[in-house]
C-alpha cells in the first residue's frame, strides 16, 4: 500500500470522527440540552389560581349567619411528578395509599401539564406538617381556599350548600375550572355571582426542590382575586332560631313576611337539618345519609310542597263574592248546623249567618254557597269560573312568586279547560266541583304562598314580591338596597274590612283563643283542617298582627296536627308574640312547652 493509500484512509477516519464528534454534540444540544430547558421551564413557572373569599351572608340586624374558614387543596402537575416516597406522603395526609394511586392516575388522564386537584379540603393540621415537607414531593403543591361556617346552624333551606362545579357548568361558564366550588342550592346558588367574586392568578418561580423562590416578573403578570359581596338577609336570626325550636320533631313549614315589604322574617322546611353537614370532606357521605333519609330533611316543603288550603281558602271565596257582588256582608245563607247538601257543617252554630261569623265558625255551607252564587252569576260555568281564577291568580296563587330559592313550585289551579276534558264542555258546574269553595279538590297551594296570602289580605288588597335578600354590599361600606315589584290584586282594599274582622273574630271569640290569643296585640288568623287520605289531617294557620299597621303575615302548615287549632294556631302565634314582644308571657310558657315537647315524628304520641 502506497503512502498516498495510507493517507487517504487516515483523513477517511479524521473526517468520520470529526462527524461523529459533531453528531454526539448535536444530539446534546437538541435532545439532551433541550430536555434539561423543558425540566427547568417546568420547575421554574407555575401558575397559581388565587381563589376570594366568598361574601358574607348577615341578617336584617347584621347579625353573621355565613362566613367563612381557611382551607387547603392539594393539587399535582402530572409532568412535574418525580419518584417519592409514597407510604411517608400518605402519612402526612392521613389517606390510604390505594386513594393516592387512584387520584394520580385521574389527573394524569384529565392533564399531564394542566394542575389538577388530588386531595380536597385538607385539615389545618395535615397542612402545617405538609408544608413544611411538601419540598421533597416535586409536582404537588398546596392552594389555599375557603369553607363555609355557619354560626347559628339555622335556615339550611334559605342559606343552601356550596359544592364542587359539575362538567355541564364548566362546559357553558367559562369562568370555572375543575375542582372550583358553586353554590348549588338556596342564597348560595341564587346570589352566586355577587358571592364568589373574581379568581385572580400569580405565577411563582419554583426551583428544582419544589421550594417557591419567589414572583415572576416582580408580579407585573398576577391578577388580584375580587372578594365575594356580602348580602344582607331579610332574615331575623333570633326568629328563624326560635321558629326551629317549636317545630322540632314535626314535619311541615313556617314563613313569616313583613307585609310592608316583602321581606322574609323566618323560613323553616321542617325537619331541617345542620348546614355544617355539607361542609367539608365528609359532604358526600352526610347528604347520602340525609338524601336517604325517609323524613326527607333535605326537601324544601316552604316552596316544593303545595297541598290543599283547607279551610284558610275561604277568606278568599268571601273577597271574590264581594267584589263580584253576589254577596255583602250582611248576606245570610242557612246552615242549622246539620246537613246543608251539598255540603256538610262541620260544627252547631246560630243560623242563617253573615260573612263576619261564618269566617269566625268555618261554616261550610255558607262558603258553599258564597262560591257557587261566584259560578252562577255568568251565562257558562266555565265563564264563572275562569273570573274567579282570575281573581285568584291576581293574588299570586298558581303561580310562582320568584322568590330567589331554586325549584319554586307553582301550585295548582285548574284552567277551565282542565274540566272540560274530564266532564265535556258545558257539562260540568259549580256543583261538579264543589270542593273548590272549602279549599280542597284540585286546589294546590304552597305554604309560601299561604304566607303571601296572609300579608296581601294584611295589606289590604297588594303585595310585595317576597325576597330573602334585602341587600348587597356594594363595597366594604356601601349597600345597594334591592327594590322589588308592588303587585295589586284584583279586590277593591274596601272589601277587606269585613273578612279582616272575621279573622279577628277566630282568634278571639272561636276555640282557638284558649291557645292563641295575646293580651296586648290582636291577631287576626284562620284555621285549616286539610283532608290527608294517607294519615291524620293537616294543621294550617294563616294570620298576621298587630290588625292595624302589621309588622308580621305568618303560615304554619303541620303535617298530621289534626287540626289548625291544635298545632299550627298556637305555633303562629308564639312566634308573632316572640317577633313584636321579644318575650313569651309567663302564663304562655304552658303552651310554648306543649308545642315545643309535641313529638309528630312518634307515631305512637297522641295527636
Amino acid at each position: 500500500m502506497d503512502n498516498f493509500s495510507k493517507r487517504k484512509y487516515v483523513l477517511a477516519a479524521i473526517f468520520i470522527l470529526v462527524a461523529l464528534a459533531f453528531t454526539v454534540r448535536l444530539f446534546r444540544l437538541q435532545v439532551q440540552d433541550n430536555d434539561y430547558k423543558q425540566s427547568a421551564t417546568r420547575n421554574v413557572l407555575r401558575r397559581v389560581i388565587t381563589y376570594p373569599a366568598r361574601g358574607l351572608v348577615y341578617d336584617r340586624h347584621g347579625e353573621l349567619l355565613v362566613y367563612n374558614k381557611a382551607s387547603y387543596d392539594l393539587l399535582v402537575t402530572p409532568r412535574e411528578l418525580t419518584a417519592f416516597d409514597t407510604t411517608s406522603f400518605c402519612q402526612i395526609l392521613d389517606i390510604e395509599k390505594e386513594e393516592l394511586i387512584a387520584n394520580l392516575q385521574k389527573a394524569k388522564k384529565y392533564s399531564t401539564y394542566k394542575p389538577s386537584v388530588i386531595i380536597k379540603q385538607l385539615s389545618p393540621e395535615n397542612y402545617a406538617v405538609l408544608q413544611e415537607k411538601i419540598f421533597r414531593f416535586p409536582g404537588f403543591f398546596v392552594q389555599a381556599r375557603t369553607l363555609r361556617e355557619y354560626p347559628q346552624k339555622t335556615a339550611a333551606h334559605v342559606l343552601g350548600y356550596v359544592g364542587e362545579v359539575d362538567r355541564s357548568k364548566i362546559e357553558n361558564d367559562p369562568y370555572y375550572a375543575q375542582g372550583d366550588y358553586i353554590g348549588v342550592t338556596g342564597l348560595e346558588n341564587s346570589y352566586e355571582e355577587a358571592l364568589r367574586g373574581q379568581k385572580g392568578v400569580s405565577f411563582q418561580l419554583v426551583d428544582v426542590h419544589n421550594r417557591v423562590k419567589g414572583s415572576y416578573r416582580e408580579g407585573r403578570s398576577d391578577t388580584v382575586a375580587i372578594l365575594g359581596k356580602n348580602l344582607t338577609s331579610t332574615l331575623d336570626a333570633e326568629l328563624q332560631a326560635y321558629t326551629e325550636y317549636l317545630m322540632q320533631n314535626k314535619k311541615g313549614s313556617v314563613v313569616a313576611i313583613e307585609p310592608a315589604t316583602g321581606e322574609v322574617l323566618a323560613f323553616l322546611s321542617a325537619p331541617t337539618y345542620d348546614p355544617s353537614l355539607l361542609v367539608g370532606r365528609a359532604r358526600g357521605a352526610n347528604y347520602q345519609q340525609l338524601a336517604e333519609d325517609t323524613l326527607k330533611p333535605i326537601f324544601n316543603r316552604a316552596i316544593r310542597a303545595a297541598y290543599p288550603p283547607g279551610s284558610t281558602f275561604k277568606l278568599i271565596n268571601g273577597l271574590i263574592a264581594l267584589q263580584e257582588n253576589t254577596i255583602n256582608e250582611q248576606t245570610r245563607f242557612s246552615c242549622s248546623g246539620t246537613v246543608s247538601r251539598p255540603i256538610r257543617c262541620t260544627h252547631s252554630h246560630y243560623s242563617p249567618i253573615a260573612l263576619r261569623d261564618a269566617i269566625r265558625e268555618s261554616c261550610n255551607p255558607f262558603f258553599w254557597n258564597t262560591y257557587s252564587s261566584i259560578i252562577r252569576k255568568y251565562p257558562r260555568a266555565d265563564q264563572g269560573y275562569q273570573v274567579w281564577r282570575n281573581h285568584l291568580l291576581s293574588f299570586g296563587l298558581g303561580q310562582r312568586l320568584g322568590t330567589e330559592l331554586n325549584n319554586e313550585l307553582a301550585g295548582n289551579i285548574p284552567e277551565d279547560s282542565y274540566y272540560n276534558y274530564y266532564y265535556g264542555e258545558n257539562r260540568w258546574n259549580a256543583l261538579t266541583i264543589r270542593s273548590m269553595a272549602i279549599g280542597q279538590g284540585e286546589l294546590l297551594i304552597t305554604p309560601f304562598q299561604l304566607a303571601n296570602l296572609a300579608a296581601t289580605i294584611a295589606n289590604r288588597g297588594f303585595y310585595y314580591t317576597p325576597h330573602l335578600v334585602k341587600s348587597i354590599w356594594s363595597d366594604r361600606d356601601e349597600q345597594e338596597e334591592l327594590k322589588f315589584e308592588r303587585h295589586e290584586t284584583t279586590i277593591d282594599p274596601s272589601h277587606f274590612d269585613v273578612v279582616i274582622d272575621g279573622m279577628q273574630a277566630v282568634v278571639e271569640e272561636s276555640n282557638v283563643r284558649y291557645s292563641s290569643k295575646l293580651d296586648s296585640i290582636i291577631i287576626c288568623g284562620k284555621t285549616g283542617t286539610v283532608q290527608n287520605p294517607h294519615g291524620s289531617d293537616h294543621s294550617v294557620f294563616i294570620a298576621f298582627a298587630p290588625k292595624e299597621n302589621p309588622q308580621i303575615a305568618i303560615s304554619v302548615y303541620v303535617e298530621n296536627g289534626v287540626w289548625g287549632s291544635r298545632y299550627a294556631a298556637p305555633i303562629a302565634s308564639l312566634i308573632i308574640e316572640k317577633y313584636l314582644q321579644g318575650q313569651i308571657a309567663p302564663r304562655r310558657i304552658a303552651v310554648e312547652e306543649r308545642m315545643r315537647d309535641a313529638n309528630l315524628l312518634n307515631p305512637n304520641q297522641p295527636k
